[in-house]
């Protein structure tokens, strides 16, 4: 007796018993015999060469990233604009959008291919063979969120569905990597530079009208009234020839340069004792010259000066002098200069100056002027300016006394109070010890500003990037030799497509249009799928794997691994639908 197609043998006696199901498979045509055999569908996000030039461009990219990272490390970054040239968006955004913008497409593509090898999974078990229901036409991938994808392929052992799914996990980081990729920073930086020298070291034409004594002096009576810093050019003991400094805009700069420079000493002390006579009045104060304490023959407005200073307090005099003595030196230094506020740093002298002008010899010898008394000169206005430089200076010195904390008592009580005081408001007339001269040169320098620096803090982007290239290489050189078998020839998402697959197949017999889940599992249950080699067809076929005889033997000695030769015989993995189904024939 013959066995048709729509029969299998019987577990127990032999006899064969009806398919649940009608295949017609085998009446499909040949393709390339009977038939043109279609090309086979590839999709382009799929094709190995794609996806490698994809994945190598990130691992070069991640290398790249290392390179510029390094570059930038050795740079302090990579040098902007001072200003942003795009006046319509703010830095921050910039540097955050176009380094996403970047990435964007890498995250994209990755994504569409985890998606595409998710949707193929299934027709690669079916191209297995022997795949139960619930790991081929029942598996949807596409429609399980990625936690879920993660579990399932752990559980039917996907490994390359579960190793695609982390790297599309891991994607996420890309874009806030990316976002943090440049950070705009102020960094010290250095360069090359000149300053014009716009005054040399020379007595001013005008220097007996007295007016630059007058300023200083009115300048020493405003700083102590509005809290002034040093005047351009003077830092504590120190004024340099003036310059002009580079006419562009600089973010925290500062000018270093070499340049004449004096350095004036008031050289003040205490006397040892004070006879002083005073006219009526609580508070008085004034200067004289100590003609006596001088070289001889040397002018008034080059001797010694002594500050004297009284209060009557609760009836009892308080007295206090102090003795200066300038002197100043000439000599070439190094300074620098706040682009910002223009105030001078710190000063290095380099050498003495050795050149001959009207300041280092005659007239002056090198000898300041002390700058609070002066020759009887008949000129009514030039009188009038040394008269109001000789009470100006210790009328500020005084009220600079009487506005310290302790108030004007404690200063005289204090026995370094006034000399500290004569100091701090004597220095700034070291500025018109002598006159300057214009004078047009240039003079090198080195400017040292906060220029903004964009910074690569691009390790963990790096990392991410080529992992993800390596990762991404292997996966799909996998992939592309488990799919080998897959012959479509369509895209298999529509529901045509699933028809062409599988009308010829039979299984649809058990299935009813409102089934749900259960009863769809319940239906297919007991069969396994595969890919027909032949034509690329859906083939369902009933599991009949390690069936035992009444004698405890099985049918088939042991029972077949995956593969696309035979069918195993068998029923007792068979849903309860499935055994009903099978009936003895006669015989």
């Amino acid at each position: 007796m013959s066995i048709s197609n729509s029969t299998s043998p019987t577990a127990f006696d032999g006899s064969p018993r009806l398919s649940r199901f009608q295949p017609s498979v085998h009446q499909i045509p040949t393709p390339g015999v009977e038939t043109a055999r279609p090309p086979r569908y590839e999709p382009f996000v799929l094709n190995f060469w794609f996806v490698g030039g994809m994945a190598l461009s990130m691992i070069f990219s991640g290398i790249g990233l290392q390179v510029a990272l390094r570059i930038s490390n050795d740079q302090d970054g990579f040098g902007v604009p001072t200003n942003n040239v795009f006046t319509f968006v703010s830095t921050q955004f910039l540097t955050s959008f176009f380094p996403t913008l970047l990435v964007a497409p890498l995250a994209y593509f990755w994504s569409v291919v985890d998606w595409m090898l998710r949707w193929y999974q299934p027709y690669v078990t079916l191209s297995e063979g022997n795949a139960p229901a619930s790991q081929s036409i029942l598996l949807d991938y596409i429609a399980l969120n990625r936690f879920a994808v993660l579990y399932y392929s752990l559980k039917h052992r996907h490994y390359l569905i579960n190793v695609s799914t982390l790297t599309a996990f891991s994607l996420i980081f890309l874009q806030p990597l990316a976002g943090s990729l440049l950070q705009v920073r102020q960094v010290p930086y250095t360069s090359d530079s000149f300053a014009l020298s716009t005054r040399t070291l020379s007595l001013s034409p005008d220097v007996s009208q007295l007016t630059a004594f007058l300023a200083s002096a009115g300048f020493a009576d405003a700083a102590v009234y509005n809290y002034l810093q040093d005047p351009p050019f003077v830092h504590g003991v120190w004024t340099a020839a003036q310059f002009q400094a580079p006419s562009d805009s600089y973010l925290n700069g500062t000018l270093a340069v070499n340049t004449t420079g004096i350095r004036t000493l008031v050289n003040c002390v205490s006397p040892d004792s004070l006879n002083l006579t005073t006219a009526n009045g609580d508070q008085q104060y004034s200067v004289l010259n100590a003609s006596n304490c001088a070289t001889a023959g040397l002018d008034i407005m080059f001797q010694p000066v002594v500050f004297w200073y009284y209060l009557l307090s609760n009836n009892e005099p308080q007295v206090a002098g102090v003795y200066c003595n300038p002197t100043m030196t000439v000599v070439m230094m190094e300074t620098s200069m706040n682009l910002n506020d223009g105030s001078l740093g710190e000063c290095t002298i380099l050498q003495l100056d050795e050149s001959s002008n009207n300041v280092t010899g005659s007239p002056l010898n090198g000898q300041p002027y002390n700058g609070v008394t002066f020759d009887q000169n008949d000129n009514f206005y030039v009188s009038s300016r040394a008269t109001a430089i000789n009470y100006g200076i210790p009328g500020t010195i005084y009220r600079y006394a009487s506005q310290q904390p302790g108030g004007l008592l404690s200063v005289f009580e204090d026995p370094y109070g006034f000399l500290n005081a004569t100091i701090d408001i004597y220095f700034p007339l070291k500025l018109t010890t002598s006159g300057k001269q214009y004078d047009d040169s240039c003079t090198p320098n080195y400017l040292e500003s906060d220029k903004p620096r964009r910074a690569l803090p691009a390790h963990l982007l790096s990392v991410l990037l080529i992992l993800i290239g390596l990762v991404g290489l292997a996966v799909h050189f996998i992939h592309k030799r488990r799919r080998r078998n897959v012959w479509l020839t369509s895209p298999p998402g529509s529901i045509a497509a699933i028809v062409s697959l599988t009308s010829r197949s039979g299984f649809g017999e058990l299935l009813l249009p409102y089934d749900d889940e259960r009863r769809i599992r319940e239906s297919l249950g007991g069969l396994t799928f595969r890919l027909d080699r032949r034509t690329g067809a859906i083939v369902a076929e009933e599991d009949l794997r390690g069936v035992e005889g009444p004698d405890g033997v099985a049918l088939l000695g042991r029972r077949h691994k995956r593969g696309y030769s035979g069918v195993s015989l068998g029923v007792d993995s068979l849903s309860p639908l499935s055994r009903s189904s099978f009936k003895a024939q006669p015989a």
